[in-house]
């Protein structure tokens, strides 16, 4: 018997780890995870990863139907050191919360110079001319949702405010790496966003569980939040722990 490590092709092919797999996905389950092993392999970041958190990353994806392809931006798995963590993405939030049937329409932008008309502190209302552009300085994100019983709510986040979130959050960003510096505009559309539909949205059980799974580590059904600990979860239902347990089949590598 061989005691070679396991890897994320190994895991993959775990008879226990395919069955998760196909109890979530059905039909696509071959497509998910075939993309997840190439993922891997074109990532050296993701290759010094800790494969079962790799994969119980995934399996977080999959239970929220969210594909893994970073071409359509709906979630990602992201290296912190030698683990991997689960990250939605702003347009893995809009998928859920349109899935939910509750909203009619949702969406976050940036906001460019000029375009701020007014902001009224007491009522939460802001007034925006997007034929004012005045340059194409970026001031800030807002985000926008309207429900299927017409309740409707904005928010606007200045981009020094954003920033500031995104240093307290992240010790990756802190350190001038991380998602936050590779990808800024959509770190802080996602920040926006959530912040929105976490004040005010209507939160179906699959967005109550992204959010808390967001940014973490997956051990057993609980989220280790790596990058930091000072973060906001949601203290709902989680995912069935079949679904979300951390794959660490007992694998005799021959």
């Amino acid at each position: 018997m061989n005691n070679k490590p396991a890897t994320v092709k190994s895991l993959l092919a775990n008879e226990s780890v395919k069955a998760k797999f196909e109890a979530i996905l059905k039909d696509k389950a071959a497509g998910f995870t075939a993309n997840l092993a190439v993922m891997v392999s074109n990532s050296q970041a993701l290759a010094k990863c800790d494969p079962t958190t790799i994969v119980s990353a995934a399996v977080v994806s999959a239970s929220l139907d969210l594909p893994l392809d970073p071409n359509l931006g709906f979630a990602a798995i992201v290296p912190f050191g030698n683990k991997a963590t689960f990250q939605i993405m702003y347009k893995g939030l809009i998928q859920l919360a349109m899935r939910s049937g509750q909203y009619k329409t949702i969406n976050v932008t940036e906001i460019y110079d000029g375009e701020l008309i007014t902001e009224n502190r007491l009522t939460g209302e802001y007034e925006f001319d997007f034929t004012a552009r005045a340059s194409d300085k970026v001031i800030g994100f807002a985000a926008y949702f309207k429900l299927i019983n017409g309740f409707e709510k904005t928010i606007y986040w200045p981009i020094e405010q954003v920033d500031k979130h995104g240093k307290r959050f992240s010790q990756t960003y802190k350190k001038g790496c991380g998602l936050w510096k590779d990808d800024f505009d959509s770190m802080a559309k996602k920040t926006v966003l959530k912040m929105l539909i976490s004040k005010w949205g209507i939160l179906s059980i699959e967005m109550q569980n992204a959010v808390k799974y967001d940014q973490a580590v997956i051990h057993e059904e609980e989220p280790e939040y790596v990058d930091n600990e000072d973060q906001f979860i949601f203290d709902q239902p989680e995912l069935e722990a079949k679904q979300v347990k951390e794959v660490e089949p007992e694998l005799e590598m021959k």
